[in-house]
């Protein structure tokens, strides 16, 4: 009888190795998974907007996070200064631009 026990003893460590083995494993593969569908596409979505931001330069039509639609009358290193209509301009920070709408804009003819 106590070889028996002694015997059922080593495969059970076995299994306990063998389980801890494969839990690391199931945690690496989810961390991979969350990485590729959730953290790279996020960053490069922030990194595609923060080149935007440092692109602007007058003229161009944008939206701010706000809300507010404009034209860029200025640019300076921190802020934007945007053409809301008529004559009335805010400033705004950059990183509250959140989209360049200059290549959506149809074009519209010139007055006369």
């Amino acid at each position: 009888m106590n070889f028996m026990i002694l015997q059922a003893a080593p495969a059970a460590g076995q299994g306990a190795a063998g389980g801890s083995l494969s839990f690391l494993l199931m945690l690496v593969l989810m961390f991979l998974v969350m990485w590729l569908f959730m953290i790279r596409p996020q960053r490069k979505q922030q990194k595609k907007l923060e080149e935007m931001r440092n692109a602007l330069k007058k003229g161009d039509k944008v939206i701010t996070a706000g809300g507010i639609y404009g034209t860029v009358a200025d640019v300076d290193d921190r802020t934007v200064l945007v053409k809301v209509d008529g004559e009335v301009k805010i400033r705004v920070d950059k990183s509250s631009i959140n989209k360049d709408t200059t290549a959506d804009a149809p074009a519209q003819p010139e007055k006369k």
